[in-house]
């Protein structure tokens, strides 16, 4: 090739080269928006033809690209669009499993079928469409919230479920709460019956929620748990949002007359049954008091080790390992169960460990008996209140059994007041 050649080409080359990068460059020019090239024109109506073509779908992703400490709640992973609607939302942890979801019926919204994982990094992927059919992307990542830095509630009783009229709602966190106030200001119990409830904190990590008097029978109460965010100490952040609710059921409040040894069954008012009992002894008495049905087992192993009640040798004092129809009444190992080794002794003797015996059969599978009559006729939240025995009354925070605390005791451990 001639010099004369080589520089024509050389000529053409930058000629093509300038072009390219003339379309590259989205501020190219002097400051008066002129580009010194000339293209500034034909630069302008690209602009324009590209803004012309592009979506008037606007996506909306609740966590921004690279953020951390997410929450982990459905709403904090949501997605929304306006001017358009969402044809394909794809989320994924990073290690490519799949997270459930389902975009909303006005094609609108999106959120996770279930809450997220802590400590875990997600990807977002989102594709929507404009009136025109003009596609329009949104991608981000972010990282949610670690356990060390968020703490969750754990409440009783469960959601949908039918309880007797003592069942408060009991909320345990995980980690200790500092701002208490902040922490009860987002959750509200309400009652259908209209009753005023109000939060009591026993500790740092359990608050219970009840009204001054029994709950009334066949209402509906509903818990809101509105803590994601809610910063429950420095540093510590709530992670839950979420409504539940629970049924009362009959009013039964069964009283235990340690003296007679005998237990009258009421429900809605009116004697259902009495019952012969044995309580505890002398040695090892009942604690007086209103205390509710937490948990039931048909059969269950109580192990006196496991409540302090041990021999010489570090044994428990008694071991049975298929005692029916047992009804938990403490955190410490109260029960109301089933007796089929004590023989004579209920209505007539106190022999027990602290627990109140009704006669029954080995096996559990007898329903004539004391013991499965009330297993079968009981339901957790149910109150069982004894008398006359010569314990103490037991202390509230020992199991679900805030009655046994005086109304404005109970308001003073409030942290929000009444």
């Amino acid at each position: 090739m001639t010099d004369g050649k080589r520089r024509k080409g050389l000529v053409a080359a930058a000629a093509v080269l300038g072009g390219v990068l003339t379309l590259a460059a989205c501020g190219g020019g002097d400051d008066n928006g002129k580009s010194d090239s000339g293209g500034g024109k034909s630069q302008n109506k690209v602009d324009a033809a590209a803004a012309k073509e592009a979506s008037k779908a606007q996506i909306k992703i609740s966590q921004k690209d690279g953020s951390t400490n997410a929450g982990i709640t459905a709403d904090a992973a949501k997605v929304t669009v306006s001017d358009g609607e969402l044809t394909s939302v794809k989320m994924t942890t990073d290690k490519g499993t799949a997270v459930e979801g389902t975009i909303s019926p006005d094609k609108k919204s999106w959120q996770p079928a279930k809450p997220l994982e802590r400590s875990t990094k997600y990807k977002v992927v989102v594709e929507a469409k404009d009136s025109e059919g003009r596609k329009a992307t949104e991608n981000s990542s972010f990282s949610t919230v670690s356990p060390a830095n968020s703490f969750i509630g754990a409440f009783t009783p469960e959601d949908g479920s039918t309880v007797g009229v003592g069942m408060p709602v009991s909320i345990n966190f995980d980690k200790p709460i500092k701002d208490r106030k902040a922490v009860q200001s987002g959750i509200t119990v309400n009652s259908s019956s209209g009753q005023k409830v109000v939060g009591h904190w026993f500790g740092d990590q359990r608050i219970d929620f009840r009204p001054q008097e029994y709950w009334k029978a066949n209402s509906d109460v509903t818990l809101k748990l509105d803590l994601d965010g809610v910063e429950g100490a420095p540093g510590l952040k709530g992670v839950q949002k979420k409504s539940v609710s629970f049924k009362i059921g009959h009013s039964q409040v069964s009283t235990v007359d340690v003296k007679t040894h005998k237990m009258t069954v009421m429900r809605d008012g009116k004697e259902l049954k009495i019952i012969p009992i044995s309580a505890g002894s002398p040695e090892n008495p009942t604690y007086n008091g209103k205390m509710v049905i937490s948990e039931k087992f048909k059969e269950t192993r109580m192990d006196g080790s496991t409540v302090g009640f041990t021999k010489g040798d570090g044994k428990g004092e008694y071991d049975i390992k298929d005692v029916p129809h047992a009804m938990r009444l403490s955190q410490s190992g109260t029960f109301i169960h089933g007796n089929y080794w004590g023989g004579g002794i209920f209505g007539s003797a106190n022999t027990s460990h602290g627990c109140i015996g009704l006669e029954d059969k080995q096996g559990a599978d007898d329903a004539s008996t004391a013991g499965a009559w009330f297993f079968t006729n009981s339901q957790l939240g149910d109150v069982v209140e004894v008398k006359n025995s010569n314990d103490k009354t037991i202390a509230p925070e020992n199991g679900l059994n805030g009655w046994n605390m005086d109304w404005n005791a109970w308001v003073a451990g409030s942290a929000t007041g009444a």
